[in-house]
């Protein structure tokens, strides 16, 4: 073996596995499920208007880190999770953040089409970024369609003295929807990984009812991100930036 060779063997060795990923690519292969069930993952977005703390969220829940001074996404980026769902059951996750601010709304589709859930967070000391959540169940389910799971995650509960949001309210309108509703907040790590167990279990029994009607002659296939993942997905994107001005007050968890 070459020198030249050994190296790059070594260095590959060398590189630390972790089970939660962030990518600025295109996904892993293995999400298309050509892998085997083990390796298909499931597809969960997370949307909202800008700075309500859906990047704080992705990176608390997948890798317990938390930024107060967490830099608003540009188009869209993901992570990575394997969780458990209950016994010796569990499922690969792919949660992306996509931007909220208006200038990429566009966009928005071309990365919730073939999304499994969704996660829609409003911050509950903004009440019009609760207002505009109905929005975005709307655009949700004209691009995936009217049986996509969701829920609703009221953020930043550690501003509870601030709220301008009303808790029935919220409570009523994710009922309205079909969601459940959750309280979250990205800085005490409150409410996360309840609200993502939820949307795996209803992802699970969702494929489970599709592989009985496909086994008993139904034709359904078993879509979303862990049967049909794009393999042209486009180029995604991160602001680090320090260009950009400084963030509103209030923080983004």
């Amino acid at each position: 073996m070459s020198s030249s060779t050994a190296s790059s063997s070594n260095r590959r060795r060398s590189q630390p596995r972790s089970s939660a990923r962030r990518s600025r690519g295109r996904p892993n292969p293995s999400s298309s499920g050509g892998g085997g069930s083990r390796n298909k993952k499931y597809k969960i977005v997370l949307l909202g208007e800008g700075r309500v703390g859906k990047t704080s969220i992705l990176v608390r829940y997948c890798r317990n880190e938390y930024d107060g001074k967490q830099p608003p996404t540009l188009n869209a980026s993901y992570m990575d999770k394997r969780i458990n769902i209950g016994g010796s059951k569990s499922m690969g996750l792919s949660i992306w953040d996509t931007a909220g601010q208006e200038r990429f709304h566009a966009l928005g589709p071309i990365y919730y089409r073939d999304a499994d859930a969704a996660l829609i967070v409003y911050d509950i000391t903004d009440a019009e970024s609760f207002t505009r959540c109905r929005k975005w169940v709307k655009e949700l389910r004209k691009i995936v369609g009217d049986d996509i799971d969701i829920a609703i995650a009221g953020n930043k509960v550690d501003l509870e003295k601030n709220r301008h949001v009303d808790k029935n309210e919220a409570l009523e309108f994710a009922a309205s929807v079909g969601a459940t509703h959750f309280n979250t907040s990205a800085k005490l790590n409150k409410g996360l990984d309840d609200a993502f167990l939820n949307l795996a279990k209803k992802i699970s029994k969702k494929q489970e009812r599709m592989s009985k009607n496909s086994s008993s002659g139904g034709g359904a296939s078993l879509g979303g991100a862990g049967g049909h993942r794009s393999s042209g997905a486009p180029k995604l994107v991160l602001v680090d930036e320090s260009t950009r001005g400084p963030a509103k007050q209030g923080g983004c968890c």
